[in-house]
């Protein structure tokens, strides 16, 4: 069942799939662990889509933006094709939940917000990638270019392996090119860094105007 799975998501348009079982998320905060959303979870199938590498070595961020944006309903309706195949193929139950907004919980102090899972954490604990200083999700392949999503499941499937470590061990690019210092080592402050990455253009189109944390880093591309 877990091989064939991961070759159907992988045939809707994944890039990478991974595996968890329900016992690797026993350090999830509370409110934030996939069985606090569907109490029968045993496992959770996450996958991941890759931006391709040139909207990040375009001059534009218009066109990082865009398409960074237009990733999130892909791999939406990746989610959602993945819980309709396992459900009609092993007559399980999946819960395709949203791999961004929208989410509940805002603390408007802090301008901070979280997902209804931390997909990066998803993709770690599936094997996917790991963490860097910055916090993004890193790797090997394709770098910090994946969009994650995730499916909740109540069918019991082996967990894959954790990933090699990825970031660079000396490196501390995205810390030092920070223009705003948000990041420190394993954190990110939310609130300078979202006033300083998100603008609008005279039109009033939403857009970034920063995402050095991303560019600057070595292994931001992947080896591939």
């Amino acid at each position: 069942m877990k091989t064939e799975l991961r070759e159907k998501v992988l045939s809707f348009g994944a890039d990478i799939c991974g595996f968890a079982g329900i016992e690797r998320f026993s350090g999830a905060p509370d409110g934030f662990h996939p069985a606090d959303l569907f109490p029968d979870c045993k496992s959770v199938i996450a996958f991941g889509i890759a931006l391709p590498k040139g909207i990040f070595m375009a001059e534009a961020q218009l066109i990082y933006a865009y398409y960074n944006n237009f990733a999130l309903p892909l791999v939406d309706r990746l989610a959602f094709q993945t819980a309709v195949f396992l459900e009609k193929t092993y007559q399980g139950i999946g819960v395709p939940l949203p791999c961004d907004a929208p989410y509940d919980y805002w603390d408007e102090e802090k301008m901070e917000g979280r997902g209804l899972l931390s997909m990066k954490h998803v993709a770690y604990l599936s094997g996917i990638g790991t963490l860097g200083k910055s916090t993004l999700l890193l790797n090997n392949e394709y770098g910090n270019r994946l969009v994650i999503g995730c499916v909740l499941t109540d069918l019991q499937i082996e967990s894959d392996e954790l990933a090699a470590e990825v970031c660079l061990e000396q490196c501390d690019l995205c810390i030092r090119s920070c223009p705003v210092a948000a990041i420190g080592e394993g954190h990110v402050r939310q609130k300078p860094c979202r006033v300083n990455s998100f603008g609008k253009t005279k039109r009033g189109h939403d857009t970034v105007v920063c995402n050095q944390c991303r560019t600057v880093c070595p292994m931001g591309l992947g080896l591939a």
